[in-house]
C-alpha cells in the first residue's frame, strides 16, 4: 500500500522556522522525483520545490528561505522552512513522481499557520 504522511506543521509566528517531513511507503523511493506543494484557502495548489531527475527548482517566493532535502535511508524528504511569513500559510503537500514509471502519489497534507 502506498502512503506518503507528512507531518511537522503547525502554527508559527512570523520570522520562524518549521520542518515538515515526508515519510514514504509502499514503493521504491529512491526511484521518485520528491516535490512539495501548498494549497491557501481559496486557491489552486502551487509548486513550492519540485525535483526532476535531481535537478531541484524552488517557487521565487521561497528562494533562500525554504530547502529541500532527502534521506533515502529512512524513505524521506524533508522540507526546512526559515524566515516564515503569513502569505507562507498553506497547507502543504508532498509529491512522489516515477523517474521510470511515471507514476504520482500524494500525500494528505500538513498544515502550516504563520501569524503573530
Amino acid at each position: 500500500q502506498v502512503q506518503l504522511v507528512e507531518s511537522g506543521g503547525g502554527l508559527v509566528q512570523p520570522g520562524g522556522s518549521l520542518r515538515l517531513s515526508c515519510v514514504a511507503s509502499g514503493f521504491a523511493f529512491s526511484l521518485y522525483d520528491m516535490s512539495w506543494y501548498r494549497q491557501a484557502p481559496g486557491q489552486e495548489r502551487e509548486p513550492v520545490v519540485t525535483s526532476t531527475s535531481g535537478t531541484i527548482n524552488y517557487a521565487d517566493s521561497v528562494k533562500g528561505r525554504f530547502t529541500m532535502s532527502r534521506d533515502n535511508t529512512k524513505n524521506t524528504v524533508y522540507l526546512q522552512m526559515n524566515s516564515l511569513k503569513p502569505e507562507d500559510t498553506a497547507a502543504y503537500y508532498c509529491k512522489a513522481a516515477g523517474r521510470i514509471s511515471r507514476r504520482t502519489y500524494w500525500g494528505q497534507g500538513t498544515q502550516v499557520t504563520v501569524s503573530s
